[in-house]
């Protein structure tokens, strides 16, 4: 005989009838207190695909989007004068708080110089130098995401090593590059469920094993055919599943001996410290993507 928190009619011993009038008090409680954007975004923002500018936007669990009207520090405040608190600060992009004032200050003053060039200017011959002092990697490109950025180095790593397949861990996430859309489902790679429009079969190019599983690494490995490992050090988008002892010292060796490049992605754990992760634990990719608060999250 055994129990579980969870059954059709119930989620951790509270019936979800129960449930369902709790989130509707809530949302009253919610819609009551933003008139304002309940006026202007209750029916979704017009002209936007799912009401909202980014289709994500609507995973937050409110009955319509708050409008903000500005954002200073870690407080939000919305067009009805609402003052939140911000745990997300731009998924990390404003890292280091909304509009701090070095960051106000330098768009201020470039906003007046022009904006894009297609050419560099004279702030690339300090940046350069300073991407090479903090995370130790002599070669570096700018992109727009990380995304593209993960896109463009798994191309690199490609051409270099003349490999197709790539490997990821179960649960990752590097943006929206399509080969990392994949999981493991009763041990059985697959496309992710729910991955709209891709019709093609992600695992012919793409291997998957568990994070901190040496073995199951080692073993895809074996063949020889994988042109990069991408990896977060510490995966943060299924929960915090942290590294275990000895787990990146194993991936770093297994990678080298099988011809294999190490693909570092330091977008979510770069807050770790100047360097990052990478820095601080003393580990060694052969590539290596950063983002979010770079810039204060101004592409």
């Amino acid at each position: 005989m055994h129990s579980t928190s969870h059954s059709k009619t119930s989620i951790g011993g509270i019936s979800r009838e129960r449930i369902a009038v709790l989130r509707e008090t809530e949302a009253e409680v919610f819609r009551k207190a933003r008139p304002k954007s309940l006026a202007k975004a209750g029916n979704g923002l017009p002209g936007f695909f799912g009401g909202v500018p980014m289709h994500w936007m609507n995973d937050w669990p409110t009955p319509f989007p708050i409008l903000v009207d500005s954002a200073k520090n870690a407080t939000i405040t919305d067009i009805d004068g609402n003052r939140l608190d911000d745990f997300c600060l731009g998924d990390t992009g404003s890292m280091f708080g909304h509009s701090p004032p070095p960051v106000a200050r330098a768009i201020r003053r470039q906003s007046g110089r022009g904006l894009t060039y297609m050419l560099p200017s004279e702030d690339a011959l300090a940046i350069g130098p300073l991407l090479q002092q903090r995370f130790g990697l002599p070669f570096w490109q700018i992109a727009t995401t990380a995304t593209d950025a993960n896109r463009f180095a798994l191309r690199v790593a490609r051409a270099v090593t003349n490999r197709e397949k790539i490997l990821v861990f179960n649960g990752c996430y590097h943006g929206s590059v399509d080969e990392t859309m994949v999981r493991l489902i009763d041990g059985k790679p697959v496309n992710r469920p729910g991955l709209a429009g891709e019709f093609r079969d992600l695992t012919r190019a793409t291997k998957i094993v568990e994070f901190n599983d040496i073995a199951a690494l080692e073993a895809a490995l074996a063949d020889r055919d994988v042109a990069c490992v991408i990896t977060e050090p510490v995966l943060t988008n299924s929960c915090m599943v942290l590294p275990e002892p000895g787990f990146h010292d194993a991936l770093r060796r297994l990678t080298r001996a099988a011809g294999t490049l190490l693909l570092i992605d330091e977008t979510h754990t770069i807050s770790t410290g100047p360097g990052g992760y990478t820095r601080k634990h003393g580990l060694e990719p052969d590539l290596f993507v950063l983002g979010k608060p770079l810039a204060g999250g101004v592409p």
